[in-house]
């Protein structure tokens, strides 16, 4: 059974994705620690809700590595398999990624390269202004380098005529934990 780490900052919807497969037997792993940089973000209440060790890292007043190794340290010490990033609102260190090499997967909500290095709304809003007839998520391995790991899989959609960006963002999320999903259960890495 894969054990997952997850690292969030927000409201941890791509979570909720792998829960449910978990729940359904869609997915024979266990998600067995949450880490968040922010004391009240909702992934960490999502993970006491689900009676799943959940952790705030302070991140105040250390340095990129310093924090990232503090990390390390609990998902090694839980025995973390595989590192999923459910909006997790900061850059890995190069040594963060050299230690879970080819172990960490984040979903971006475009359909990369598109729009690498933007975040959230921002994603959106640019899609819409581009004129893009389709957008949607990239799940990918990450490396040192932002958004440029190598992509596991796409998962589309249309961008319809009257899209806000906020519109948008709520259909690509709702692709965004098919894709983590799917990844965890597909990709050779990771499956059983």
């Amino acid at each position: 059974m894969k054990r997952i780490g997850i690292l969030g900052s927000t409201r941890g919807t791509g979570m909720r994705a792998i829960l449910a497969a978990i729940k359904e037997k869609k997915l024979i792993a266990e998600i067995s620690v949450v880490i968040s940089n922010k004391p009240d973000a909702g992934i960490l209440a999502l993970a006491v809700e689900n009676h799943l060790p959940a952790q705030f890292v302070n991140s105040q007043d250390l340095d990129r590595e310093t924090y990232d190794r503090k990390v390390s340290a609990i998902l090694e010490q839980a025995k973390i398999d595989v590192v999923v990033l459910v909006g997790y609102m900061r850059i890995l260190s190069a040594e963060f990624t050299n230690t879970w090499q080819q172990k960490i997967i984040n979903v971006h909500p475009s359909l990369l390269p598109d729009f690498a290095g933007m975040m959230d709304l921002d994603v959106h809003r640019a899609v819409i202004a581009a004129g893009k007839q389709q957008t949607g998520c990239t799940v990918h391995y990450v490396t040192a380098e932002l958004d440029a790991g190598p992509i596991i899989l796409q998962k589309k959609c249309d961008v319809l005529p009257g899209d806000t960006p906020e519109i948008l963002k709520a259909r690509v999320q709702a692709l965004e934990g098919e894709g983590l999903v799917e990844a965890l259960r597909f990709t050779d890495h990771y499956s059983d």
